[in-house]
């Protein structure tokens, strides 16, 4: 299976464009931040030191606590493709990341993109 460079990018490089999305539609960090721990089970302390570390994004989902089981219920196209046909798990779980980051920055309600909860 071919390794996906993005697996290598750090999430301190990806937050700051995550959060110049959101905020350039007119949402708070709060909101992303919210998604984020919803969906690692990261508390945001732990946010927080991965924001500043060089944890690659796949150290970032192996050091999170647990995805959060509603997590299979994200659906819907990132990058051309459907989210929930991505077979990789750790490439899923980025999209599910950018996915919900998209739906912050679109205005979803935040009870539809935390899928109930």
């Amino acid at each position: 299976m071919t390794r996906h460079k993005i697996f290598d990018m750090t999430f301190a490089s990806i937050y700051p464009l995550y959060l110049a999305k959101v905020e350039r539609k007119g949402h708070t960090r709060e909101e992303l931040d919210r998604v984020l721990t919803w969906l690692t089970g990261l508390d945001a302390h732990s946010l927080r030191a991965a924001q500043s570390s060089d944890m690659t994004l796949e150290e970032f989902f192996a050091n999170a606590p647990a995805l959060n089981p509603n997590a299979e219920l994200i659906t819907g196209v990132i990058c051309g493709i459907r989210v929930e046909d991505i077979e990789d798990p750790l490439m899923q779980k980025i999209r599910y990341m950018d996915k919900l980051v998209d739906e912050v920055a679109r205005g979803k309600k935040m009870s539809s993109i935390l899928r109930g909860s």
